[in-house]
């Protein structure tokens, strides 16, 4: 059996193309590189969001008519167990599947004391979901992000988040023509001592709202169990894709050069069916020709 892992991580460490992170600047967005940005209504703070522009992005993007996707991201908790750091510079999933093509837009969770990022679980509530609202549209006015091809995505926390926070109100959902949920879901595990999430009961019945503002939009959850399947389908039946991911045939053993446990975000970064699926879902939710208003 070990054999035939490390045969199997042999034949993927020479066979995957893994995408590389854009490397970090200091200089702001640009194309093919990630930047930290403080939004105008945090001038001061640690609050921050990550912004990659697309490979082909120029300044004069809105003479040429152009506009690009946006892949928005919510990170997973700070965990070092499985590599996660709970911060908007520890991101890969969205870049996975984006690969250089959209406007990838890693979101904060605004702490309580409104200071700088929360890096476990939301912060205060309100001020996270706001930050999405102001800054999305923001974002897209900028730099040429189309507003109606935004996909929100999120891993571990951020899977939670797509719908605890993406569809937290009216307003919020509209933001978004798809959703992508990774490794968790709202409203399927109770998080005992946090008010949010317990007792089960009630935070599943919050949950069904939430989800109920998906309003037939195009949904991917990727590593879901039968009773997630059972509870997503009692509540949005259509336009609703399951996609398992073998970490194992993926990447054979951990860690490794790319990921140091199975619960990561970093296999959309390696070729695989799997793979190929999310870019594939992606793809075709947000395929548009329209120019750029």
């Amino acid at each position: 059996m070990r054999l035939a892992l490390l045969l199997l991580t042999l034949a993927n460490a020479l066979t995957a193309a893994d995408l590389t992170l854009p490397p970090l600047t200091d200089q702001g967005p640009q194309p093919g590189k990630r930047a930290a940005v403080t939004a105008p209504e945090y001038a001061g703070t640690k609050v921050r969001h990550l912004i990659a522009l697309p490979d082909d992005w120029t300044p004069d993007w809105k003479a040429r008519g152009k506009s690009w996707p946006v892949i928005a991201e919510y990170t997973g908790n700070y965990f070092p167990t499985s590599g996660s750091t709970g911060e908007v510079e520890g991101a890969g999933l969205g870049y996975g599947v984006s690969r250089g093509k959209a406007i990838w837009v890693v979101l904060p969770y605004v702490a309580k004391d409104l200071r700088k990022n929360e890096r476990t679980w939301w912060g205060d509530i309100d001020a996270t979901v706001g930050y999405a609202k102001t800054n999305l549209p923001r974002i897209c006015a900028e730099f040429g992000g189309d507003p109606k091809k935004v996909v929100l995505c999120g891993f571990s926390r951020g899977a939670i988040g797509v719908s605890f926070l993406g569809l937290h109100d009216n307003d919020v959902a509209q933001l978004w023509c798809g959703l992508w949920a990774h490794d968790h879901f709202d409203g399927m595990l109770e998080w005992k001592g946090h008010a949010w999430g317990s007792p089960l009961a009630r935070y599943r019945e919050e949950a069904t709202v939430r989800l109920r503002r998906l309003a037939g939009r195009p949904l991917l959850v990727t590593q879901a169990g039968a009773e997630t399947k059972k509870f997503i389908a009692s509540v949005a039946p259509t336009n609703v894709e399951f996609l398992n991911v073998d970490m194992a045939a993926h990447f054979g053993t951990f860690p490794n050069e790319l990921a140091k446990h199975p619960h990561n975000d970093r296999w959309p970064l390696r070729d695989g069916p799997a793979t190929a699926s999310a870019r594939t879902w992606f793809d075709r939710v947000t395929a548009t020709d329209k120019a750029a208003k």
